[in-house]
């Protein structure tokens, strides 16, 4: 079987969405009232379209612990945000969904000492999914956020497994 691409349109809803993450004036009053420690920690929205979203997370004071590498909880804030972020664009055209992470899984290969940028590009599965659901049915999605430094070395990847249910 031949596993083909295709190319999801997003709507209007999901277009407005996508703007005004990508608009800081939005994006920053949104983060300080719905996730206040990726304000502090400095998160960037590089990248957020149909198939994937890309976060960045600073290397600095605010995001460093005392062996002078990134705090693993900013790195796994950064990691979530690039995969929920893409979960709220799909959503936003689609009716109304109740989401959940149920499962959250983290492997760290090198130490993060530079910024590193957290990418996530399942949104074809994600879109998928969400469009197979049928009211008040649920399904998950094991989503994963590849974070790498600016050398393109991957210093950690994130499984965070959301569950979404449809509502009439």
């Amino acid at each position: 079987m031949n596993a083909q691409k295709t190319q999801i349109a997003l709507k209007s809803g999901a277009l407005a969405y996508q703007k005004k993450m990508r608009n800081p004036f939005y994006f920053w009053p949104g983060m300080l009232i719905k996730l206040p420690s990726a304000v502090f920690w400095g998160f960037r929205l590089r990248e957020l379209d149909a198939e994937k979203c890309v976060v960045t997370l600073p290397y600095s004071w605010r995001t460093q612990n005392p062996f002078k590498s990134i705090y693993f909880a900013a790195m796994a804030g950064a990691g979530e945000l690039s995969t929920g972020a893409l979960c709220q664009l799909a959503i936003s055209d689609l009716g109304r969904y109740a989401m959940l992470v149920v499962d959250f899984r983290a492997e760290y290969y090198k130490k993060a000492n530079q910024t590193i940028t957290f990418t996530c590009s399942q949104g074809q599965d994600l879109f998928l999914l969400l469009q197979s659901l049928s009211v008040n049915e649920t399904g998950k999605l094991t989503m994963i956020s590849s974070g790498k430094n600016p050398q393109g070395e991957e210093v950690a990847r994130f499984y965070v497994t959301w569950s979404f249910k449809r509502k009439a």
